[in-house]
């Protein structure tokens, strides 16, 4: 059996190795909060002109904005999910790296049964602010995994961004028949908790690389 000493020095440096962190970023995860929190926000933001009457298109150039949104987003995601593929990035690492990793992997899994939850609750229901529902635990979902990833990273930043997703999640949860506010707190939100997050984690990936 081994020593007790050596034992405990074994477990100090699995924890160690935990909380230390480090390692490389994956590029679809920076990726994935970089380009969505730009173009989410910039449809966001065209939503608000709308709104406003400064944007009047015709609806087919209206969905074809909406769509196009989607299908850039798509297409970005594909490529950074090859080059990680390419890489080996999502094997590899310490504890800590492949830890988070695996958080925001399943928080990604829960937010697509929400998406159908809602989605089947709103058409059923022919009530579309139950669809607006889903963007606020998509928020409470990320401050989650965000928080996962400040336990186990310790960077300030990580935190900040938890702490935004919850207040989010709670804002737009109470403003969902204020259309308005709804749409300048996803706007706000989506540059500042997705696309802030994801353009460090993309520098952070970029440097590794």
């Amino acid at each position: 059996m081994p020593e007790p000493r050596a034992s405990a020095e074994a477990d100090l440096a699995f924890l160690r190795s935990i909380v230390d962190g480090g390692g490389r970023t994956p590029m679809t995860l920076a990726v994935c909060y970089l380009a969505g929190g730009l173009l989410y926000g910039l449809q966001c933001l065209f939503h608000v002109g709308q709104a406003f009457g400064v944007i009047r298109w015709p609806d087919l150039a209206n969905l074809i904005f909406v769509v196009g949104i989607s299908a850039t987003f798509l297409s970005i995601l594909t490529w950074a999910i090859l080059k990680d593929r390419k890489n080996g990035s999502a094997s590899r690492g310490p504890m800590a790296g492949r830890t988070m990793n695996a958080a925001f992997s399943a928080t990604g899994m829960a937010n697509t049964a929400v998406i159908i939850v809602f989605a089947v609750g709103a058409w059923r229901d022919q009530d579309f602010a139950i669809w607006l529902y889903y963007a606020a635990i998509v928020f409470a979902l990320q401050a989650a995994a965000w928080y996962v990833a400040w336990i186990l990273k310790k960077k300030g930043w990580m935190l900040a961004t938890a702490l935004g997703g919850w207040v989010t999640a709670v804002a737009l949860g109470v403003t969902v028949r204020e259309p308005m506010i709804y749409l300048g707190v996803c706007t706000v939100a989506l540059f500042l908790l997705f696309a802030l997050p994801g353009w460090i984690m993309f520098r952070d990936a970029r440097r590794a690389a």
